[in-house]
């Protein structure tokens, strides 16, 4: 019965080992596994060949060619891993995929679970209005009519702007995002507050993207990051190392050119779309000093 104990105990510390020790799991498999979205344009997400595209994607095989190096393998396959919002931190946890390329929030909650990486993108919420309307920040939302999503973090940071500012604006909620800026196209809704990437999203993909317009100072900020299994610090220390040098080398900034600033494929063939969003001080500033500390 002893020795049942100890095989299985040494079985459990092998399985648990191989998952904290992703290098060696590649190593001896010559594959690397990387978790992706599905729809999380224009960080990760499907093209019309269904190929997983996108900036953090792109971030994350220049981790593979990392990867390849460090190992001195002569080849390294690459596997993909569709996840979702409610999978990703198993696949990562369960040694499923050895990097998660998305748009996911550093989070205190989470970092007891999976560890992060230098950030590739600073989310943060503000608001999209009609050009026509000259609203440029929080305090012309006076007594106006605000829309924001159910079940979003923006719900309680929009009524506390409120009530912080005084606005006396009618705060709404969408039932979903497309519903909240069917509101301002409408005109039930002067202005929508969400996360900043998103609501370029939308603007993009209207007939006339000129008569929108992203404003606002940010009332949160989410640092999105690539996900690495925990207290594994050999794996983690190469892909921040090689974060780092795409910052540092300017390469980064030319991810987020092509990604952010010019036409990208989407899921439709032929169809492209252009998010015409800038870099935001925050990342810009970000990249001065690459670092996976974040605010909590």
């Amino acid at each position: 019965m002893k020795k049942i104990y100890v095989a299985a105990f040494a079985l459990a510390v092998v399985s648990a080992t191989s998952y904290a020790n992703t290098l060696e799991r590649i190593r001896q498999t010559g594959t690397f596994t990387i978790a992706h979205r599905e729809a999380s344009l224009p960080f990760s997400y499907y093209d019309a060949d269904k190929k997983p595209v996108g900036y953090a994607m792109e971030l994350c095989r220049k981790v593979a060619d990392a990867v390849k190096r460090e190992l001195k393998l002569s080849e390294l396959k690459i596997n993909y891993l569709m996840v979702t919002p409610s999978t990703r931190m198993a696949a990562i946890k369960e040694g499923k995929a050895d990097i998660e390329c998305g748009s996911t929030t550093n989070t205190k909650e989470r970092r007891k679970d999976v560890d992060f990486t230098i950030p590739h993108f600073f989310a943060g919420a503000r608001m999209i209005v009609k050009t026509s309307s000259n609203i440029k920040n929080w305090d012309d939302l006076r007594a106006k009519t605000v829309v924001t999503t159910k079940g979003t973090t923006n719900v309680k940071s929009l009524a506390a702007k409120n009530e912080e500012r005084t606005l006396k604006a009618k705060l709404v909620e969408g039932k979903d995002h497309a519903d909240s800026f069917a509101m301002v196209v409408d005109g039930r809704a002067a202005a929508f507050a969400m996360d900043d990437v998103l609501l370029y999203g939308f603007r993009a993909g209207t007939p006339e993207p000129s008569a929108y317009a992203v404003v606002g100072d940010l009332l949160t900020v989410e640092p999105y990051a690539m996900i690495v299994a925990k207290n594994d610090p050999a794996f983690k220390k190469l892909v921040d190392k090689e974060m780092s040098r795409i910052i540092i080398d300017n390469e980064i900034f030319a991810f987020y050119k092509k990604w952010f600033q010019a036409p990208v494929p989407t899921k439709d063939a032929g169809k492209t779309v252009n998010m015409n969003m800038p870099m935001s001080y925050l990342l810009r500033d970000s990249f001065k000093y690459p670092t996976d500390i974040v605010p909590d």
